[in-house]
């Protein structure tokens, strides 16, 4: 099964994943996109691995996600990857060329991967029209990212505050 999970930040969406995680009774591979470039993400990735489990395995991986699920994915495996929009922006600061390459890329393995996948990404369209034009890009390039994926997913969740809403598949 293909999971999308979307929310705002803080709003319970990596827990609610971790979760699922955990409920599968499968070995578990983390792929974390983020990058620490500054002390205030080191602490919010600090945070994200204080809290997940030791026996589970953490694969980095800031722009190459499609190799490295396929690496990973597995019919006894539970791939979690948080999150897209952090994988987004590693993205487009690396320019067209590997933007699109590696968007398309996502879009094609995922669904041939085996096993469960849970994707993890902000939604980030909720608010005023950012002045930046890239903000503007950006904001525009993840909502058709989450379409692109919410119709290639068995299952998408909302959450906020702390509480999963289910918008498609079976509970």
């Amino acid at each position: 099964m293909k999971e999308l999970i979307l929310g705002g930040a803080r709003s319970g969406k990596s827990r609610h994943a971790e979760q699922r995680a955990l409920l599968s009774g499968l070995e578990v591979v983390y792929v974390a996109t983020a990058v620490a470039g500054d002390a205030e993400m080191a602490a919010r990735i600090g945070s994200h691995r204080a809290r997940r489990p030791e026996s589970w395995l953490t694969v980095e991986e800031p722009l190459a996600l499609a190799a490295g699920l396929e690496a990973n994915a597995g019919s006894g495996r539970f791939v979690l990857v948080d999150c897209l929009t952090l994988w987004l922006s590693n993205l487009l600061a690396e320019g067209e060329d590997v933007f699109r390459c590696e968007r398309q890329a996502l879009l094609q393995v995922l669904p041939g991967l085996p096993g469960p996948v849970c994707l993890v990404s902000n939604e980030v369209g909720y608010g005023i029209v950012p002045v930046n034009p890239l903000a503007r890009r950006f904001v525009d390039e993840a909502g058709w990212l989450h379409q692109e994926l919410a119709s290639r997913c068995d299952r998408v969740v909302w959450v906020a505050a702390g509480l999963p809403q289910l918008l498609k598949g079976a509970p």
